[in-house]
């Protein structure tokens, strides 16, 4: 599962469905991917202050994959952008899903539903 932004902020704020989803995917092995443009937004939020700010980071790194911006994700970014008028996050977050062959997990379809390819789990 290729976990978008708003899940992982809605997990982080304590969100009981979200919570116990990633829990029992977790539980079951399944294997939870990190955009790096997600890890960016999340650690991006100016009101964290240290302690918390290295928390999150420490959560971050211990429960999910990093997937990198590497040039792959960068050439199936434009590709999406270029044919489906998407935000680079967006675009991004959905390379991501596309190239490691999983599932989009998030609250926004509406922003995802026109790519092909795409599979979208809301939660």
């Amino acid at each position: 599962m290729t976990l978008d932004t708003n899940i992982i902020i809605a997990y982080l704020g304590g969100e009981e469905s979200v919570v116990e989803a990633l829990s029992e995917w977790k539980q079951n092995g399944v294997t939870l991917i990190l955009p790096a443009t997600v890890e960016a937004e999340i650690l991006s939020f100016p009101k964290f202050l240290p302690p918390e700010q290295s928390r999150i980071e420490d959560f971050l790194e211990r429960n999910f994959i990093f997937v990198p911006c590497d040039r792959a994700v960068s050439r199936a970014t434009a590709a999406i952008r270029r044919k489906h008028k998407v935000k680079f996050a967006d675009a991004t977050i959905a390379a991501t899903a596309i190239l490691t062959n999983t599932t989009l997990v998030t609250r926004n379809t509406r922003d995802f539903e026109k790519i092909p390819g795409l599979g979208i789990l809301k939660i």
